[in-house]
This record gives C-alpha cells, structure tokens and sequence, in this order.
C-alpha cells in the first residue's frame, strides 16, 4: 500500500477499498479472519475518525476490531495484538460503514465544481497512533466548469467537500458491488443483511436477476419478504421468475395477500404455476419442501445429455446429482416415473449411453403428502441429494434436495442468530 514520506516520520496511508478481503494475522502469523469494511465516525463537524475494522472471522461471523489493536497493516496482511473479541459486530448508529455506506456516496465540492462521487477513502495514522480519514479519492460524474473532462478522478480532503455525513440515499453502489463481486450467494446474502433496508434496495439495483434471486433465498423470511416488497413490482416478479419455484413459493406465502396476488400476476405464467402450486402444499410437506425443475429426463436420452444439464449453472450441486427419467411429457407433472440415474454412476458409463438402460428403481419414492420426517428418513436411507415426488398415478411432481430439508429443519431464525447459540440448538435438539 502507499507510503508518504516525510523528514519527520513515515505515515501509512492505507486505502480502503483494496483493503477489503486482506487477511488479519495475530502476532504469531496465524490468519484469524479476512477484512470485511472499517468503521469510522463522520460528524457533521471535526475530523473524520477510523475507529476499527469488521472482520470476518471463521462461520461468517463478523467481529469488530479497534484499530488500536492493529500493529501494522502491510500489502495483503494485517497485523494485529492477536485480541479479537468473537461477539457478532453491531453498528451503533453514530458509526459509519466505509465500503457498505461511504462508498459512491455523492459530495458536493466546497470550491464551488459541483457534485462529485467518492470511490475510495484513504485512511492514514497519526503521531498520537489514532487513525483519521485524510483523503477522499473522487470523481466527477458530469463536465464541470474550465472544461473538466467526464469522469475525471482526482484526491481531496474531508473538508473539502459537503455532505460526506449525509444521507446514504446519497450513495450509489459501483465500489460497493465491486467488493461483492466473487462472494458465493450465502455471503451475499450476509452482506445485503448487514445493510439498512434502503441501501439494500439500490444495492438490489445493480445486481442481475440471477444473481439477486440467488441471494434473495438465503435470506432470512423477514429480511426477503422487506426487500422484495421495496423493489418495484415488475422487478420483483422478474426475481421470483429467477429464483427456484419452492423458494418463491415460500417467498411469496409470506406476503401480504394483495401483494402476493400483484407479484404472481406480473410473473410468468408457467413460473406463477409452479409457484401457486406449491403454494397448496402444507410448509412441512414434500409438496411444500419440492422443486418443480430437478432434472428430468427421458429414458432415451444420453449419459453426455444428463451431464451436459447437471453442468448448467442454475442447477444446485444437490439437484444436478441425481437425473429423474420418466416418459414424455418431460414437464411437471409428467408422464410415468421411470426410475433415477446417479452422476456417480452416469460418470462411469458411455456417454452414448441410453439412461433407460442404467436406471434404479428400487430407490424409494414419496408423495405430496407426505411428512418432512418421511423425507429425511428415505433421504438418509438411500444416501440420496433429492428425492423423487410422486402423484398417486405415478407421476413425477417434482424433488425434494437435501439442503431445502436442513434449510426447515433449523432453527426458525438460524440465518440471524448467533452461529454459536444456532450450533447449541442444533445439539440439544441431536441429543434429545
């Protein structure tokens, strides 16, 4: 990271966009989480202040960090007195997130150039060992006076600038987004969670369908049901089109019924089915526990056919285990169910090979009905990811996966709660 040098002492200047994602070490060079943003006090008056760091520490928690426990932070490490106290960070409303708040907030300039867009902020120690904002490195959004160009960055100081302690409508979500970039859906979700409501929503924004509605099921149901009724309408239904129709369907229960009835009719149609059929199912059901698009296939399709879809990105690991043949048609419902065809086995075959002739047909079955007890049992009996749901003509209605089973056999709050007290509920409910 930068280093400004001058005759009296060495000042680190440290900026915080590319700190994020830096390993924190204890004094014995163990790594003891990642960094995840850094708090600091903005006040409408005085000098912009960092206090600490959020890490994260193992099982996603994140803990604070008082910078006055940081020995030094170097490129790609933070050093630190190796006292970390583990208690789950919560922001206190007079303290400032710099990459979930602060970031592509928009300042106006005190010399008069007009607005511009803050896209990183340095923040620097002083002889006294505290760590204060110092730079603001921005951006101008339009063509100001004496022909600047668009989009010209340059650095200024806190004070050079009004509003840094406004509004967090004030902010946009590019750098922000940047930071998000390579987080799996789960750590996502966590850091859409962390965020106010409204910072949620114009982060939502920016992000592709697919990709919200990946984040959107890990949510928890209050925090899903409070984003999904900010987004507007026709975008929320275009979210619910994109998510997995069991999930949407939970989603969806969950709303307001006038809500509910405006989301489903701005859906598409074949997607709004799948959901208000689901949607007739009791919650601890196979019919409310199922997904309508496992992977079905006919029996004369190929081995190279069944792996080419288990391949597809949108297709969970549970789901793209297992291929569910049966007879056209290939929709839920569909024609008779056949039987399954592991990929374990599917992988050891002849890619032309027929699934016809590779099936199991003694792995067992369940019906709409039938309770999430029965459904954990065969799951855990034939060692299976998902588990084939059958009408009682022997039709394939959808698939139960392992992990929607453990998603209803936590904890009611276990996306919120704290991971040790969810662990401690998790072992009384194993040991009776």
């Amino acid at each position: 990271m930068p280093v400004e040098s001058t005759r009296t002492r060495t000042v680190s200047r440290v900026f915080v966009a590319r700190l994020v994602g830096t390993t924190v070490f204890d004094p014995l060079g163990d790594p003891v989480g990642r960094v995840h943003d850094v708090v600091a006090l903005i006040q409408m008056r005085g000098e912009p202040r960092a206090v600490g760091l959020v890490i994260e520490v193992p099982g996603r928690r994140r803990v604070f960090l008082p910078l006055s426990r940081v020995t030094a932070i170097e490129p790609g490490a933070v050093i630190t007195t190796g006292l970390v106290n583990i208690r789950r960070f919560e922001q206190r409303h007079v303290e400032t997130l710099v990459v979930g708040e602060l970031l592509d907030r928009v300042v106006t300039m005190r010399d008069g150039t007009g607005p511009v867009t803050v896209r990183d902020v340095a923040i620097e120690r002083d002889r006294g060992m505290d760590w204060k904002v110092t730079r603001l490195f921005v951006q101008r959004g339009a063509s100001g006076p004496l022909g600047l160009r668009r989009g010209e960055t340059f650095m200024v100081r806190p004070e050079e600038v009004t509003g840094l302690a406004g509004s967090a409508d004030q902010q946009g979500a590019t750098a922000l987004l940047a930071t998000m970039e390579d987080l799996k859906p789960a750590d996502l979700a966590d850091v859409l969670s962390d965020l106010p409501l409204p910072r949620q929503i114009e982060v939502a924004a920016e992000l592709s369908d697919e990709r919200l509605a990946d984040a959107v099921e890990e949510l928890s149901t209050d925090d899903a049901v409070a984003l999904l009724s900010g987004l507007e309408a026709a975008r929320a239904a275009d979210v619910l089109d994109a998510m997995q129709p069991d999930d949407a369907a939970d989603l969806v229960s969950e709303l307001p019924s006038p809500k509910a009835a405006e989301l489903l009719a701005l859906m598409e149609p074949e997607e709004a089915e799948d959901v208000r059929r689901l949607m007739a199912y009791d919650e601890y059901t196979a019919g409310g526990l199922m997904t309508t698009e496992p992977v079905i296939l006919p029996p004369e399709a190929t081995v190279a056919t069944f792996l080419a879809q288990a391949r597809k990105a949108e297709v969970t690991p549970a789901l793209a285990a297992v291929a569910f043949v049966v007879r056209p048609p290939l929709e839920s419902p569909t024609g008779r169910y056949l039987g399954i065809v592991h990929l374990q086995r599917a992988l050891r075959e002849r890619p032309q090979r027929m699934l016809g002739s590779v099936l199991d047909r003694d792995v067992g079955t369940v019906h709409a009905e039938d309770s999430i007890g029965t459904v954990t049992r065969l799951l855990a009996t034939y060692n299976l990811t998902a588990l084939a749901v059958l009408d009682d003509a022997g039709r394939l209605l959808g698939a139960v996966s392992v992990d929607d089973v453990l998603d209803h056999l936590m904890p009611d709050d276990w996306r919120e709660a704290d991971e040790a007290v969810t662990d401690e509920m998790i072992e009384r409910s194993a040991n009776g």
